[in-house]
């Protein structure tokens, strides 16, 4: 499951689209007992630094309609969500978000990339794109690694 999900949530228990901090650490730890609040801390960190969070005026803020998110009643986010995602990872992320099956996005980002000579994160953006999904920050983040691998 997404880290989309996890984090929309807190959100969807409340009703609201934005909280304090606090609030939001106490509803995936003790609410919901899926983190421990240091990961739970860590889960803010990494949403803020996809966009799916933002701090404003010492809230967290949702950064997507949290109420369009559909959260499983058997639900349980894996810790991996805890750890920063590779370029592909959080295009891919998107375009499952976005409706397309997994296993089918992968193979045709995987034969997009051998077709046309790409990285695989140039071949996700690209993908991506083709199905109207919004990806600018990744789309820099592979011309940045791009440059940098030069």
């Amino acid at each position: 499951m997404s880290l989309r999900t996890a984090v929309a949530a807190p959100f969807r228990q409340t009703g609201r689209d934005r909280m304090s901090e606090s609030e939001y650490v106490v509803a995936l730890s003790l609410d919901r007992d899926w983190f421990s609040p240091d990961q739970a801390k860590r889960l803010v960190d990494v949403a803020t630094s996809q966009g799916l969070l933002a701090r404003e005026d010492g809230e967290l803020v949702a950064e997507f309609d949290p109420s369009e998110v559909e959260i499983p009643e058997e639900f349980v986010p894996d810790e991996s969500l805890l750890r920063e995602q590779s370029t592909f990872e959080k295009v891919l992320d998107k375009v499952v978000s976005a409706g397309t099956d997994k296993r089918t996005a992968v193979a045709e980002i995987n034969e997009l990339q051998q077709e046309a000579g790409l990285t695989v994160e140039a071949a996700a953006v690209v993908y991506a794109r083709r199905r109207g999904v919004t990806v600018h920050a990744e789309a820099e983040e592979a011309r940045e690694e791009l440059k940098s691998s030069e």
